[in-house]
């Protein structure tokens, strides 16, 4: 808000640039004629409702408001009758100053300052004021800012010391200890303050602490479950998505050779044959059923992390198991030759881990050769050496067409990249891609030396 206050009142001249609650631009006659929807019509913005006292609120209230009003009463049926020099008009004023600066302590909640502000001349002239002073002295402390509360508490010191100076010392120069004690009233109610400031300070950086605690907390529960949940989506992945491919290729198989369709292109099956695929699919399926068993099982069971760390606590798959998945995939009608350039028995060394990658790299290259490229030759390399590194590279031929009487194979479309956080995980790499009219699935896993 830019516009002069004297534009639109013409009782201003400087500029207003911040339109706070309960500020009022034109009178109130004029408010209430104007149209509020009218371009150029100040409104008053509503006043925010104050926080109402809580019990705890109330029972400190009244118990400081009961300390100035006892030391209202023993200041005046005690200590002014002994002050001979006090000049009657003080006398007069010494009693009324020093309820109102008592009756002041109920809104020194809102209004700090301002009751700070009254009770400095009140302070100079009114003895009875003593103990609301020193409530005042602690709520500035509490609520105001430290330059400006330290100012105000120099001004309550500077002007009751002049009191006690010409009301106490003309007698018999014994006032010096009363002007002490005040002093030292004061400063251990603006200490009482300070510390009870600083103590809610550090209760709200406590408080903050545990939330930005309980929060970072909730972040790390989340990761970790999003882990756990990639982890079981990569392992369910692995475990079916080879089984029920082999299901597809022979249900595919069957259903083609079966079909009317197909007599003018292949001889129909006969029902030996029949009975061997239906025996083919039947027994892939009671596997699939029992590995998904076995997930499960591992799942209800599995505390969080477990899966990751051990594998999902069942037998897991080994590089010495290789050999029997790729004879199981040429069965179902796959061409595959499997390549293991390394000593017989010397790949037993790796960790139960990362030989359980490398049978689920194979895996994952023979059920995307038979998604991708039905048919084609596919060959399987296992190169690697202690201390060199163990390299993984799984090729076939890109298809021309598609096979005849073949439906696509459908997929996640996330093994590929399940596989690759499961081998970065091992500390290796993996790279696929389609090179020299072939595609090629090469990963390389360290192979610590013995």
């Amino acid at each position: 808000m830019t516009e002069t206050a004297a534009g639109v009142s013409g009782r201003f001249t400087r500029p207003q640039r911040w339109l706070l609650p309960g500020d009022l631009l034109t009178e109130p006659a004029d408010l209430a004629a104007a149209d509020p929807g009218a371009p150029g019509t100040a409104v008053r913005l509503p006043q925010p409702r104050p926080p109402r006292r809580t019990p705890r609120d109330w029972a400190v209230d009244l118990t400081l408001f009961g300390w100035s009003l006892g030391m209202w009463a023993l200041m005046v049926f005690v200590a002014l009758p002994t002050l001979e020099h006090t000049p009657e008009w003080i006398r007069a004023i010494d009693a009324p100053l020093g309820l109102l600066a008592c009756g002041a302590l109920w809104v020194r909640r809102r209004h700090p300052l301002a009751v700070a502000l009254l009770v400095v001349p009140v302070g100079a002239v009114s003895a009875s004021a003593f103990g609301a002073l020193g409530v005042v002295v602690l709520s500035t402390a509490l609520r105001l800012p430290t330059r400006r509360a330290l100012a105000l508490l120099a001004a309550n010191i500077a002007v009751a010391i002049p009191y006690f100076i010409f009301c106490s010392l003309p007698e018999d120069n014994s006032g010096w200890g009363d002007i002490f004690f005040s002093v030292a009233y004061l400063l251990t109610f603006f200490a009482w303050g300070v510390a009870t400031r600083a103590r809610r300070q550090l209760v709200v950086r406590l408080r903050q602490d545990a939330g930005r605690e309980r929060a970072e907390h909730a972040r790390r529960m989340a990761d970790a479950r999003r882990a756990e949940r990639e982890a079981i989506a990569r392992e369910m992945h692995d475990v079916l998505a080879h089984r029920i491919s082999l299901l597809s290729v022979h249900a595919g198989a069957l259903a083609y050779r079966t079909s009317g369709a197909a007599g003018a292109h292949a001889k129909p099956l006969s029902d030996a044959e029949v009975g061997e695929s239906a025996q083919v699919i039947r027994d892939n399926a009671h596997q699939a059923l029992e590995e998904l068993r076995e997930v499960l099982t591992v799942l209800r069971g599995t505390t969080p992390g477990a899966l990751t760390e051990a594998g999902g606590g069942r037998p897991q798959p080994r590089i010495a198991e290789i050999g029997e998945l790729v004879a199981e995939a040429t069965r179902a009608g796959q061409r595959v030759v499997l390549d293991q350039k390394y000593a017989e028995g010397a790949a037993e060394a790796l960790r139960d881990q990362a030989q359980r990658t490398v049978y689920r790299v194979v895996q994952e290259g023979l059920t995307n050769a038979r998604k991708h490229a039905p048919g084609a030759l596919i060959t399987v390399t296992l190169v690697g050496a202690a201390g060199q590194g163990l390299t993984v590279r799984i090729r076939n031929p890109l298809p021309v067409t598609a096979g005849a009487g073949r439906e696509h194979i459908p997929g996640a479309g996330a093994g590929l990249a399940g596989l690759e956080e499961r081998i970065a995980l091992d500390g290796g790499s993996l790279l696929h891609g389609a090179t020299n009219g072939a595609f090629e699935l090469v990963a390389k896993l360290p192979w610590p030396a013995a």
